[in-house]
């Protein structure tokens, strides 16, 4: 990702980086509990700005060896969301995961469908992959609405696919086929 995207409401959709690990944490520990829901369980470490900077260097170490592209939504110098794709796979399959999560106070504004909608232009027009997947959970409605108006169609439903609160959870199942 050479420059920032605006997303609108003084948003912008930018390369993560090492210096965004304090940010990051204050953004997991604000939304803690609406997180909880829709994520694995999480050690405490993982709320630290050690814990982000160990798994930023991850990330960024994966992208390095082309298997990610991990992104942050900010706002000046806060942290509002997240979009990572990862589990890059090239070859014949050229394809990528696709997950994210936005600040409560910030959901519902639209902002995550332009996101997701410029992580879809990246994958597609810089790292020039042919599909992106995704899941949610069943009743997870707004991330569903996301998806579909980015062009995802669901295609299945896989049985106790992620470990999520603490339990493993079904997940619908969607894909965007992005040489269409």
């Amino acid at each position: 990702m050479t420059s920032d995207v605006d997303l609108g409401r003084g948003v912008v959709l930018r390369a993560v980086t090492i210096d965004d690990s304090a940010a990051l944490a204050e953004a997991y520990r604000k939304n803690r509990d609406h997180l909880a829901p829709w994520d694995p369980e999480r050690s405490e470490a993982f709320y630290t700005e050690s814990g982000q900077e160990s798994a930023t260097r991850q990330l960024l170490l994966d992208q390095e060896a082309g298997t990610a592209l991990p992104l942050v939504l900010a706002e000046a110098s806060r942290i509002v969301g997240r979009v990572n794709l990862t589990g890059i796979v090239r070859g014949a399959f050229q394809s990528a995961n696709l997950g994210y999560w936005i600040d409560a106070d910030h959901a519902g504004h639209g902002l995550m469908t332009a996101a997701v909608g410029a992580a879809v232009d990246l994958a597609r027009d810089d790292l020039r992959l042919h599909r992106i997947q995704a899941g949610t959970l069943p009743h997870n409605v707004a991330s569903q609405t996301v998806l579909k108006r980015c062009g995802f169609v669901e295609f299945g439903l896989a049985s106790e696919y992620l470990r999520i609160a603490g339990r493993w959870q079904d997940h619908r199942l969607f894909q965007r086929i992005l040489t269409r």
